[in-house]
């Protein structure tokens, strides 16, 4: 017999059919005990009485909850009153003949049908699998494979390309740490992880593709926060022969469809642009929630462009990652492959009034908080040989770090641009979560471990040997 999901029982009454799935609760009433079995559609109350079946009466004994189980019975309609209106099937029951365990479990850590906020991010995250049974879970984590469908789905029609790129890659310079992997082969050297496919998405423009997209798995090695991880998913795309506007208005256009047809609610049909100067003496910063209160509590979403930028800032001494990246007193607030605004390319080549030197980044903003950032990018090797030489970087230091792009622009690239949008950051608002890991299936915790698995974890003495790597007791 082919197994019924509960979404299809309600066309089923008085039939006999096969349910597989968890049992959510479990309620003795003596000689009848009634079973509330979940799929991944749903609930269907299942009644074992010892008189119907003495078998399935017998076996029944055993079962608790989130046992799997496979039941056949009969499909019927409860009496009025016992009617549960806030079920889809709350007008029907199951009336088990056959009961089969097909796995047991033991005492969950947690209640797996509650919405789980009461309990502590470390024990929800070491038993991962067991918190995405809960229904919320359950509802994001679909929610976030409908809106990357409706992302894929609208950007293909723009005749977008999806391509994947490395995640085995060089280091580059792109506000954070990378991670690094060392090589078996050509021991003291090392990939690193992408921070984001920054310089690929920029070739595939050179290679003619373009209109490119993906779903990268970026990482970075960040100081961590309650509501970050060390990697995020993003969607990435860039164009070619495009300007700014053209690049704000496809984006625009394909994250307004996407969130239409997975249910969300728009404040605005056309996001409004806000200069990084404007946004600054009007909101106090560069995010901001255009909501009213009224908005707020019904889970609108309003977004908004903000652009013009400076392109470069003074050093941070006290961030690490600004001594990495920067030689000198300045270092990039974006993307160092940033194309400036036409007026202040002089500046630029010339290496002239940095601290005025505008960008052509744009942040696409929602609800307070930033969701994306891309700008038109520097498709000439002089110019981006410029913007290192503002950064304190030499010829060779240029050669060492970039000189794969400016080799590949020397064959002609056209001019493009692109953005990457937080993947995490827009399903959480969708739902209306506070955190990103809550969009996430197996995030990592706020001190860095991985869900489930003991991450990081040390290494055996053969293995570093054998990468001819030593640890060093600090």
């Amino acid at each position: 017999m082919q197994r019924t999901l509960t979404k299809d029982l309600v066309g089923k009454v008085g039939e006999e059919v096969l349910v597989k799935g968890w049992v959510n609760t479990r309620r003795d009433l003596g000689k009848i005990i009634f079973l509330d079995v979940r799929d991944k559609d749903g609930l269907i109350q299942t009644v074992v009485a010892s008189s119907a079946s003495p078998e399935a009466y017998r076996v029944v004994q055993e079962i608790r909850s989130e046992f799997v189980v496979e039941i056949k019975g009969e499909v019927k309609k409860r009496s009025e009153n016992t009617i549960n209106k806030d079920l889809p099937t709350g007008e029907i029951e199951l009336i088990a003949k056959n009961i089969e365990i097909l796995g047991r479990s033991g005492t969950p850590p947690f209640d797996v049908t509650s919405d789980g906020r009461e309990i502590g991010e470390d024990v929800r995250l070491k038993y991962r699998y067991l918190d995405l049974r809960r229904p919320r879970m359950q509802t994001n984590i679909k929610l976030r494979s409908d809106y990357m469908q409706a992302l894929r789905q609208a950007l293909l029609k723009k005749e977008f390309v999806e391509i994947e790129t490395p995640i085995l890659t060089k280091s580059t310079m792109e506000g954070a740490r990378d991670f690094v992997v060392p090589s078996r082969f050509q021991p003291g050297k090392f990939y690193a992880l992408p921070q984001s496919p920054q310089q690929y998405k920029q070739l595939l423009m050179i290679s003619g593709f373009e209109r490119y997209f993906q779903f990268p798995h970026c990482l970075r090695d960040e100081d961590l926060r309650a509501d970050r991880g060390f990697e995020h998913t993003q969607l990435d795309l860039e164009m070619s022969f495009v300007t700014r506007e053209d690049v704000m208005n496809t984006v625009e256009d394909v994250v307004k469809e996407a969130i239409q047809k997975v249910g969300g609610r728009l404040k605005d049909q056309k996001f409004p642009v806000f200069s990084y100067e404007g946004a600054m003496k009007k909101f106090g910063a560069d995010k901001f929630d255009l909501r009213t209160d009224e908005e707020k509590e019904n889970g609108t979403l309003a977004f908004a462009w903000v652009v013009d930028f400076p392109f470069f800032r003074p050093v941070n001494k006290e961030e690490v990652s600004d001594k990495f990246d920067s030689k000198s007193e300045w270092t990039f607030t974006h993307n160092p492959f940033s194309m400036p605004i036409p007026d202040h390319l002089d500046y630029l080549m010339r290496g002239e009034n940095v601290d005025k030197i505008i960008t052509t980044q744009y942040d696409l903003v929602c609800n307070g908080l930033e969701v994306g950032g891309g700008s038109i990018r520097a498709h000439k090797g002089e110019i981006l040989k410029a913007t290192y030489k503002i950064m304190g970087y030499s010829d060779s230091q240029i050669k060492e770090s970039v000189g794969h792009m400016l080799e590949a622009f020397s064959f002609g690239a056209p001019p493009h641009g692109g953005i990457a949008l937080g993947l995490d950051r827009q399903i959480a608002l969708l739902r209306g979560e506070v955190s990103v890991k809550e969009s996430m299936a197996f995030p990592m915790t706020s001190t860095g471990r991985t869900s489930v698995m003991d991450a990081p974890s040390q290494l055996p003495k053969e293995q570093l040997k054998e990468l001819g790597i030593k640890i060093v007791d600090k």
